[in-house]
């Protein structure tokens, strides 16, 4: 692991030609992604599609193949699953009808700060432990700055530590079952407090590699006047979780 990855929980890669090349693929089939299955929410200012990019098993898109440096600071899974779209269109983020304002605000006011795989069930939204992704590593589409993706730096630490302390004691294959929502939200508060909020401005050709237990979340539009949205592929495979923690 670099040392990027140990003290901030990411890393930014310089421009690669052989990631460019797959940028640009997936950006060409991303268009048409848009017009499938997908979730679009906040007001139409966010699509998110699970496993929506067509890329094959080995990672490559339309004959273009996965590549780049930031491969070799990863375990890389045996097959890669579809990755996500994740798209923002101006005047992100909107109100959606059924949405709290408290959960609106925190969307609005806290970028959606959240550590993947923690999934919201039930009335009350609790919070469990369902998907353990090893990484999440984000390939940028195309050269938008507005609603970038924006991390804690160092959060991962103070988040590990909180997971641990919550599931010692308790099988790995019970550990779906707990309910971590409340601790999840106090080590926000205290992620908040104490570390840095930066936004990262990234583009076509460029890798972000998070740890799996950074705090991120993406920020508002803002005052930006591009009608373009921004559009990133993210690749989360998921592992066991004696392996996530």
């Amino acid at each position: 692991m670099t040392p990027s990855l140990v003290r901030d929980g990411y890393i930014v890669f310089p421009v690669e030609d052989t990631v460019l090349r797959w940028a640009q693929a997936a950006h060409e089939v991303a268009h048409s992604v848009l017009n499938g299955p997908g979730e679009r929410r906040h007001g139409g200012t966010w699509f998110v599609g699970v496993d929506a990019l067509p890329n094959a098993p080995d990672g490559s898109i339309s004959g273009i193949p996965l590549a780049g440096s930031w491969l070799d600071h990863i375990n890389r899974p045996a097959e890669w699953h579809r990755a996500q779209l994740s798209v923002v269109f101006p005047g992100y983020p909107q109100r959606d009808a059924d949405e709290s304002e408290a959960a609106h605000r925190y969307r609005r006011d806290r970028d959606a700060a959240h550590v993947d795989g923690l999934l919201p069930e039930g009335p009350d939204r609790r919070r469990h432990l369902r998907e353990p992704h090893g990484f999440v590593a984000g390939l940028p589409l195309n050269t938008v700055t507005a609603s970038p993706l924006v991390v804690w730096r160092g959060s991962h630490a103070i988040m590990q530590s909180a997971f641990r302390a919550k599931f010692a004691g308790v099988e790995p294959e019970h550990w779906g079952d707990i309910d971590v929502t409340d601790v999840y939200q106090q080590t926000r508060r205290t992620v908040f407090a104490a570390c840095h909020r930066q936004p990262l401005a990234v583009a076509p050709g460029q890798v972000v590699l998070l740890h799996r237990h950074l705090l991120h979340g993406v920020a508002s539009w803002g005052e930006t006047r591009t009608m373009m949205p921004r559009m990133i592929a993210y690749f989360r495979p998921v592992i066991s979780p004696v392996d996530w923690l």
